[in-house]
This record gives structure tokens, C-alpha cells and sequence, in this order.
């Protein structure tokens, strides 16, 4: 029974001491030292400050304060810093309206019907961010090919005269004559240039300023 009691203690004592050595600097899992300890309980160094070590050393057994190359250093916990998200950009949706405005044949001077037509476009513009209007003057066949470039611009300008006048920038708005060259009556009124009653009012459709709003909501 004595026997028995003193093998117990004894596997206590070494199993106690198998821990401290595991947690003692230099020494392994068996108790094996790795570097000279002098008299007093410190590592012993020589001249140059290098440590003592024992036949036994192994770089397992290194500690920090003689060879802190060989220690294994925990790696820094990385903090992924927080995803920044950005405000969603609000949707431009491009939109364009377009009107024409009529004139009377040899006239710059906007119809009532014409200035209706602006007014009701000005309307609709005060919903959108206005990036640019668009004015671009037409002419009938009729007249001198110079002559009626001169009568589209004198329309156009006098569209964006009429728009400047309700509020509208006067840099938003742009405005150019292209003549008698973009006809969209075609072939319907024959061929003919010789200025008569009926090709007059056939043409009416060509003398025109065709006007688009640019912008986004």
C-alpha cells in the first residue's frame, strides 16, 4: 500500500515538474537546458554579452533574451478597417423634348401658335436639370440659296430670343440656320421654285425652326 502511495507521489512530482520546465525559457518538455546557468540563477554570457549554450541547445529552446531572431513572435491581429460604402449617385435620366415653330413665308417673327408651343416648352423645362436647348432655323426652296441661310438664322435667333425672354440662360441656349437644305415636305410639292400661292402653302412646313431640350431629372 506504502508502495503504491509513494509511486502516486512521485508521478505527481514529475508530471509537476515536467510543467514548470514547459513553461521555463530554454528548457524543453524532458527538462533539457539549453543555455549555462550561472550561481545565481541567470543565463551566464561571455564578454561580448553572448549566451552560454549547452550541448543540448536546440532552436526550439531559444528565448528572447539571447537569441530573439529564433523567437516566434505572434503575427499582429489585422483589423480590416470598415468598408466605406459611397452614397449611391442619383440616376440622371437623360431626357429630350422636342417642338417646332412655324413662320409665315419670307418672315422671322414667331406665329401665336409658335409662342404657344415655347411656352409650353418652358413649362416642361422647369422639371429638368437644363443642360441645352437647341434652335435650328429652316427655310422653303423659294428665294436665293444665301438669302434663305440668312432668313433660317433670323428665325432660330428670334426662337432664342423669345426663350431668353422667359428665363432661360442666354449661354444655354444655341441657335443656327441650316437654309433651305433639311426640306421635310420631300417630293410632295413637286420640283418647282417658281413662287405661287399653292407651292407656298405646301412648303408652309419647311419654314420652320425645329427646337430640342437637353437635360436630365
Amino acid at each position: 500500500m506504502k508502495n503504491a502511495q509513494i509511486s502516486a507521489l512521485l508521478a505527481v512530482l514529475l508530471g509537476l515538474s515536467a510543467s514548470a520546465f514547459a513553461q521555463t525559457p530554454g528548457v524543453d518538455l524532458k527538462g533539457t537546458v539549453g543555455y549555462v546557468i550561472d550561481q545565481r540563477g541567470y543565463v551566464a554570457k561571455n564578454s561580448t554579452g553572448l549566451c552560454w549554450r549547452t550541448g543540448y541547445w536546440t532552436p526550439a529552446m531559444a528565448i528572447e533574451e539571447c537569441d530573439p531572431d529564433l523567437v516566434k513572435k505572434p503575427e499582429p491581429v489585422k483589423v480590416a478597417a470598415p468598408a466605406v460604402v459611397p452614397p449611391p449617385k442619383p440616376a440622371a435620366e437623360k431626357i429630350t423634348l422636342a417642338a417646332d415653330t412655324l413662320f409665315d413665308f419670307d418672315k422671322a417673327d414667331l406665329r401665336p401658335a409658335g409662342k404657344e408651343a415655347l411656352d409650353d416648352l418652358t413649362t416642361k423645362i422647369k422639371d429638368i436639370k437644363l443642360e441645352v436647348i437647341t434652335a435650328v432655323g429652316h427655310a422653303d426652296r423659294i428665294g436665293k440659296d444665301a438669302y434663305n441661310q440668312k432668313l433660317s438664322e433670323r428665325r432660330a435667333a428670334s426662337v432664342k430670343s423669345y426663350l431668353v425672354s422667359k428665363g432661360i440662360e442666354d449661354n444655354r441656349v444655341f441657335a443656327e440656320g441650316r437654309g433651305e437644305t433639311q426640306p421635310v415636305t420631300g417630293d410632295k410639292c413637286g420640283k418647282s421654285v417658281v413662287k405661287s400661292k399653292k407651292l407656298i402653302e405646301c412648303l408652309q412646313p419647311d419654314r420652320r425652326v425645329a427646337i430640342e431640350v437637353i437635360g436630365t431629372k
